[in-house]
């Protein structure tokens, strides 16, 4: 049997060094891209097969609905916090916090308050999925009024609300859903940023971290260190954040599969003057996306209740779900998170209130 010679590199040194390569490296980033595309898109399969076939639990059983919604969630939504804090944190090592500031925020602070609506638009996420996105703009020092609109406008507006609302009720209440809703994100960023929001952040989210120290610049780094900013960043985020998401999700899983469906038309109906008010209420502890909440949104409808009612209903369900704000708690103080919710209650409120006016 041959032994390798004193001094000469063994197995598991040769293949760091090699790592350690930009072919290396190249190809382990690789592997990891394609192993997160993978896990992501066999997320809602893997569960159907667990949970129906190997459980042999039925689909149509409230439990059932709630296991895996609370499985499937879990697991998309850390997917998203891995590659989205990865990605923009090795991102933002190359750009200062004063030169993000200054490309988004200033007196271009209303150009990229409309850029990150138009962001939002282009991403489909739930309000829960878009929180990843949210810390990582938020760390990349773009100011906190851009960021809360992308936030707003993710779940809001996007091609899956629209297209459905086209296809069920027709173009003209997509449009005026459109501009509602970006007229929502719009204001309520430029509201909430004008407050000085940023000091009411978790300290947290502003530092970067290698190796357990903060870093003042990440100027000079290498490659291999902002690969590894961006490993930390991950694992320190994640353990800061992982009761408020558990717990988030777990109450949106519960009340997707319990809530009662008849709920909205017992309190929110069309001879109650308070009937949008009471919508919102009742929207805002739900958890949804836009295409869950859909049906639902129809049913009502063909009972006659009013659009105005129905579309605030379906604004607060996806733009303010109490899951959401469980999650966001940990990231935001106290006055920022109750700014946020009252100033975007008002504009859903506001919109339920004229919708029912223009479309009586």
């Amino acid at each position: 049997m041959t032994t390798p010679s004193p001094g000469a590199p063994g197995l598991h040194e040769r293949a760091a060094a090699q790592l350690r390569t930009p072919t290396g490296r190249g190809a382990l980033l690789a592997a990891a891209v394609l192993t997160w595309t993978l896990a992501y898109q066999a997320n809602g399969p893997v569960w159907d097969r667990l949970l129906y076939g190997l459980f042999g639990m039925d689909p149509a059983a409230r439990i059932t609905g709630t296991v895996r919604f609370f499985a499937y969630d879990t697991v998309k939504i850390l997917l998203l916090l891995i590659g989205i804090i990865f990605t923009v944190t090795v991102a933002r090592s190359y750009l200062s916090v004063e030169r993000t500031r200054a490309l988004l925020g200033g007196r271009r602070e209303g150009v990229g308050t409309v850029m990150a609506a138009v962001l939002g638009v282009a991403t489909p996420f739930c309000s829960c999925s878009a929180v990843p996105a949210f810390i990582g703009f938020v760390a990349a020092g773009v100011p906190i009024g851009v960021t809360l609109t992308f936030l707003i406008a993710s779940p809001l507006v996007n091609e899956i609300a629209v297209g459905m609302l086209a296809t069920l009720f027709g173009w003209r209440i997509a449009a005026l859903y459109i501009a509602a809703g970006l007229s929502i994100a719009i204001v309520a960023g430029f509201v909430l940023g004008r407050l000085g929001a940023q000091r009411w952040v978790e300290p947290f989210v502003f530092e970067t971290r290698l190796r357990g120290q903060v870093l003042d610049t990440t100027a000079g780094l290498s490659l291999d260190d902002r690969l590894l900013l961006g490993v930390e960043e991950v694992r320190s985020i994640l353990h800061k954040i992982w009761p408020y998401l558990l717990a988030g999700i777990g109450l949106g899983a519960v009340i997707h599969g319990w809530a009662p469906q008849d709920l909205f038309t017992r309190y929110a109906g069309a001879d109650n003057p308070a009937a949008v008010l009471v919508a919102v209420g009742i929207g805002v502890p739900l958890y949804s996306n836009a295409a869950g909440i859909m049906p639902l949104v129809q049913a009502l409808h063909d009972k006659g209740m009013p659009m105005g009612t129905l579309l605030a209903f379906m604004m607060s369900v996806v733009a303010l779900s109490l899951p959401e704000l469980i999650l966001l708690r940990r990231v935001l103080k106290p006055p920022l998170l109750a700014a946020f919710v009252l100033v975007v209650a008002t504009g859903i409120v506001a919109v339920g209130y004229l919708f029912n006016i223009l479309l009586a």
